[in-house]
């Protein structure tokens, strides 16, 4: 019996999510499948909790900071267990939005204009402004650099871009990005295959947390996306690209938005939820993989890959 240790829950933002994510896949495996299961915290005792129960694979289902950006895929190396989705320097690539960009940039995937910007305790917004004006002209899109599940994202205009930007003080540095309208479409990968795509129209302004992961938001989701078959298979391949850009591993959802005939690669997500509300096992479904089916190529990835 193979023995599979499931990391759930986290310091970060998105650890309600982690922990919604796991019961969904704990569940599905101990259904179907015959696995000796153990979910646990990235705690402090996690090294002891490796040694002792010794899994053959672990699933690691954490979001965000600590989780899904090189930290915790640093020490499952260092015990030299085998793990899901990507490895380290892949997951602190993608986490980071300002260096995703740029190999992006440089490796000709479009993607929105931005500039960082760094919470100093002097704050010259006149200047801020200025540049924005110049660079990239309101509304524009502010984020953290280092989060997922577009925790803190506001879209905003002049008025009201102090407070917006005030708002997201804590996170000491964020990007600042010029808005583009459009379709939401995000598309996805498991390996070397192409899943497919999914449109969204959320009743918000944009697919931010609450319309991620709450059923109240009422974001309508469409697939089969209404779209050339040229343009599916543009957007597949900008996906695989990017995928393959960072060296991804198992699952990773890019994030676009379709305006004037182009997809703009907003950012790409190592370890997409897996909720009732979550996309990747929408789109597989979709593609005749069913929920179950999808963790075990997740597991199947890892097993191949490390």
């Amino acid at each position: 019996m193979r023995k599979i240790l499931i990391l759930a829950g986290g310091y970060s933002n998105e650890r309600e999510i982690s922990l919604i994510t796991a019961k969904s896949v704990t569940r599905e495996l101990k259904k179907r499948s015959k696995y000796n299961l153990l979910v646990a915290e990235p705690d402090g005792n996690l090294v002891n909790t490796i040694r002792k129960f010794k899994p053959d694979l672990v699933l690691n289902l954490l979001h965000g900071r600590y989780g899904e950006d090189g930290y915790i895929q640093a020490i499952l190396e260092s015990e030299k267990v085998k793990y899901t989705h990507s490895g380290v320097l892949s997951s602190s690539l993608a986490i980071d939005k300002e260096i995703s960009k740029k190999l992006f940039i440089k490796n000709n995937i479009l993607t929105p204009s931005y500039i960082k910007f760094v919470f100093k305790n002097n704050l010259n917004l006149k200047n801020l402004i200025k540049k924005i004006k110049k660079k990239l002209k309101f509304p524009v899109v502010i984020k953290p650099i280092n989060e997922g599940s577009s925790v803190g994202v506001k879209i905003t205009n002049k008025k009201n871009f102090k407070k917006n930007l005030l708002k997201l003080e804590k996170f000491k540095e964020v990007l600042i990005e010029k808005y583009i309208p459009g379709r939401e479409i995000q598309a996805a990968i498991l390996g070397n295959k192409k899943l497919g795509i999914i449109e969204l129209k959320p009743k918000r302004k944009f697919y931010d947390y609450k319309a991620k992961y709450s059923a109240s938001a009422k974001t309508k989701h469409i697939i089969p996306v209404n779209i050339s078959e040229k343009n599916f298979n543009i957007v597949n391949g900008i996906a695989m690209k990017a995928h393959k850009l960072l060296n991804c591993r198992g699952v990773s959802r890019s994030d676009f938005r379709f305006y004037n005939n182009k997809f703009y690669l907003l950012e790409l997500n190592t370890q997409p939820g897996m909720t009732s509300l979550s996309l990747v096992p929408e789109i597989a479904k979709y593609s005749n993989i069913n929920f179950f089916q999808l963790v075990q190529e997740i597991i199947k990835d890892a097993s191949i890959n490390k």
